[in-house]
């Protein structure tokens, strides 16, 4: 059976057409090969793989304290900075830097994070992963207006306006949350996906005593692995099919694009294919899924000898109750896979090379890892980790159908045949009871909750998937599943959102209000 892409999508306007796509990644309707985008060429001859170092971004430190939290300044801005080797980019960087700083806090101290926005258009900051309150959670519509600029904003959005701070923004992040990789990222409602694809996208690693009295690798042998693709200009800016380029009043991206945007060049940390010279040791490897839109399945392969393994000792929201070994991670965009390699398991100058399996091309490649010395090693792998409280099956209490669909008088994509509306809430739910959700799909979608964590319970009825072990607050949903989470709120009344994190269609509405009461 054989079907265009955009015919496909056009049969799946309604939440009913997902009864029968039980089978539709077999029937080959996704295109590239276990995604849902499309790919965008660059413009420019693309270097050879493996030639520039693996950056590490800076880690921030605190400017003082406030109110008894440690305060952090950061500032929004454009930078001119070098990707490509002899090019150019413009991003728009967290203090000018793509990725931002990385953030490093501890549970139970609270921090300030002050976010000053130099850039030509409004932000809004949210910490991916965070238990944060709703004031701070990064509310699509709570704007830091452009410092000096009182343009009226609201036409942006349809006449929809939320809390607007005139240049700055406080966020206050309480950190009772247990030691784990999150990340902060721009979440302005209809611009999302070009706003993080320009840079506006940092690490945030939580820590705590419990992660801290277990043996794991740490210091130069733990390493934050920002993975992400873009496309570049022949100029080498980064190329997006934006609908408005000045991302200002008209949102969305050229209909080519509409189920994704996947880029040809693979990023870590901000560098193309980057090479890193590591010990014979183990190293912890935090992998952040940062594309937008692709989907990633990494190995580490070893030159005439069998893959790596690699360690999962964290899922989203910290330590697993114990390790799980797998020989390759499928990663969705926002997803993080918290892993131990141990470099010890292959000679002195073996050459490890992390692959993409679902990439072709350029996207197959991502991060080499050069085994260069012997050392001394004291890290290990305990056989548990960490106390994971679960949370009990039960009647599924909501359902929510990811499709595409209407948006007014063009095409999108909705939860349960709607498209994103601030004031109408999807779920009201009650603070501190435990509830189960059902999520359906037609196409990839990963899901993801704010303000808590969830568990995995059912993978079309069958347990939890391989990857879907600890607390998640996004999930990988393929073509046609169902997937049954157990999810629980706690502390913060207010609204927060759910929505697919393919930001393509987070932009073109594919988000749900949700209301704890």
């Amino acid at each position: 059976m054989t079907l265009s892409r955009r015919r496909f999508l056009g049969l799946l306007g309604g939440a009913a057409a997902v009864a029968g796509l039980s089978g539709c990644g077999a029937l080959g309707l996704d295109t590239p090969a276990g995604q849902t985008g499309d790919p965008l060429t660059s413009a420019v001859p693309l270097p050879e793989p493996y030639r520039v170092p693996l950056p590490a971004p800076p880690v921030a430190r605190p400017a003082g304290t406030t109110g008894g939290a440690d305060l952090y300044e950061i500032t929004q801005r454009s930078a001119a900075v070098e990707i490509l080797p002899g090019l150019r980019t413009t991003v728009w960087g967290y203090d000018g830097i793509f990725p931002g700083p990385t953030l490093e806090t501890r549970r139970g101290r609270p921090v300030v994070v002050r976010h000053r926005n130099e850039l030509p258009v409004p932000t809004v900051v949210h910490l991916h992963g965070g238990h944060t309150p709703a004031e701070s959670d990064g509310w699509p519509l709570d704007l830091v207006l452009p410092v000096g600029d009182t343009s009226k904003w609201a036409h942006a959005h349809n006449g929809m306006v939320g809390d607007m701070a005139a240049g700055t923004r406080e966020y206050r992040y309480p950190m009772t949350q247990r030691a784990a990789t999150l990340w902060y990222h721009d979440h302005r409602m209809d611009f999302t996906g070009p706003a993080v694809y320009r840079g506006l996208a940092g690490m945030h690693l939580v820590r705590d005593d419990v992660e801290d009295g277990l043996p794991l690798p740490r210091g130069d042998r733990e390493l934050p692995l920002l993975i992400c693709d873009r496309t570049f200009n022949a100029d080498g800016s980064f190329r997006y099919p934006a609908l408005d380029r000045s991302l200002r009043t008209l949102p969305g991206v050229e209909d080519d694009w509409m189920e994704g945007v996947l880029g040809d060049v693979v990023l870590v940390n901000g560098a193309p294919w980057p090479v890193h010279e590591v010990d014979a040791a183990r190293y912890r490897l935090r992998i952040l899924n940062g594309a937008n839109a692709r989907r990633f399945s990494l190995v580490l392969q070893v030159p005439g000898g069998p893959n790596l393994p690699m360690t999962q000792i964290g899922s989203d929201g910290g330590l697993l109750a114990a390790p799980v070994v797998h020989q390759q991670i499928d990663v969705a965009p926002a997803e993080r896979f918290d892993v131990v390699v141990d470099f010890d398991a292959v000679p002195v100058g073996t050459e490890v090379t992390m692959i993409n399996k679902l990439g072709t091309g350029s996207t197959r490649d991502v991060l080499r890892f050069r085994v260069v010395r012997a050392a001394a090693d004291d890290s290990r792998v305990p056989e548990r980790l960490a106390d994971v409280e679960p949370l009990g099956p039960g009647p599924v209490r909501r359902e929510f159908v990811f499709t595409r669909g209407a948006v007014g008088d063009h095409r999108g994509w909705t939860i349960n045949g709607r498209s994103f509306d601030p004031n109408d809430s999807l779920a009201d739910v009650p603070l501190g009871q435990t509830e189960v959700w059902r999520f359906r799909t037609d196409v990839h979608h990963p899901v993801h909750v704010h303000l808590d964590q969830f568990q995995v319970l059912l993978r079309n009825g069958r347990g939890p998937g391989r990857f879907d072990a600890g607390w998640k607050d996004t999930v990988d949903i393929r073509p046609g599943e169902i997937v049954d989470v157990a999810v629980r709120f706690t502390d913060y009344q207010g609204k927060f959102v759910m929505h697919c994190h393919n930001l393509e269609h987070e932009d073109m509405a594919m988000m749900a209000t949700i209301r704890t009461i």
